[in-house]
């Protein structure tokens, strides 16, 4: 049976598509739960302008990006947090930190494992086909 997947699902397919689902998964799970409807001539035509959408807004989402990240390369991201004596965090800066000071999507930060260490450094940003490196400095309080 064919449906369009109104919501992203594990394991079937991504919200807006056009699936083939056997007739019991489509009947007893997937259109019950309001993840799916049956591929009609009029739910096609939505689902085709939804995922147009979507690919619009995903491509002004990267462009956008992709203008942060060059501005950023000039400067740098300073974020304040609390430290010992020694330069030693005490709590460290991931992420989502840094995505928020450098308002960027959080994905779009590639960090191993958080900065405990005040000082200046280097962290890989890439989304889509797009990268860079941010400066960012962390100061004491």
């Amino acid at each position: 049976m064919k449906v369009v997947l109104l919501k992203d699902v594990r394991d079937t397919g991504r919200a807006h598509s056009v699936i083939e689902v056997a007739d019991g998964h489509a009947l007893n799970f997937l259109i019950p739960r309001k993840l799916a409807v049956p591929a009609t001539a009029t739910n096609l035509k939505f689902a085709e302008g939804k995922q147009k959408q979507v690919a619009d807004r995903r491509e002004l989402d990267r462009s956008l990006v992709a203008e942060r990240i060059a501005a950023l390369a000039e400067g740098k991201v300073t974020i304040t947090k609390k430290a010992n004596e020694q330069g030693h965090l005490y709590d460290g800066v991931d992420a989502a930190e840094i995505a928020e000071a450098a308002q960027l999507p959080e994905d779009a930060i590639k960090l191993e494992k958080p900065i405990k260490e005040i000082g200046t450094h280097e962290v890989a940003v890439a989304i889509g086909e797009e990268f860079g490196k941010i400066t960012v400095e962390i100061v004491a309080e």
